[in-house]
């Protein structure tokens, strides 16, 4: 069970990063623009690290901490990454227009 949990929340957060890549090529060919591709490239790389780092976390978590209270550490890191994601999303269509 904790396997199929494990590989559900890896292959999420993996089409996650595929949805901000897409978005950030349609935002490249709408405006062609070097200060704006810099900017995408840049966020690219920090949303990358960021996504690591969690993933990171969230293995040394399951290690020391019980089952029970895994779950929810879990639930709590997607939700912030989600947050994140949307919020450079916001800022990057903020510096766009």
């Amino acid at each position: 069970m904790m396997t199929m949990t494990t590989t559900r929340r890896r292959t999420t957060t993996i089409t996650m990063t595929m949805m901000m890549m897409i978005m950030t090529l349609m935002m490249m060919i709408t405006t062609m623009t070097t200060i704006t591709m810099l900017l995408v490239i840049v966020t690219i790389m920090l949303l990358l690290l960021l996504m690591t780092m969690l993933l990171l976390m969230m293995r040394w978590r399951r290690r020391s901490r019980t089952r029970t209270r895994t779950r929810a550490t879990t639930t709590t890191t997607t939700t912030t990454t989600t947050m994140m994601m949307m919020m450079m999303m916001m800022m990057t269509m903020m510096m766009t227009m």
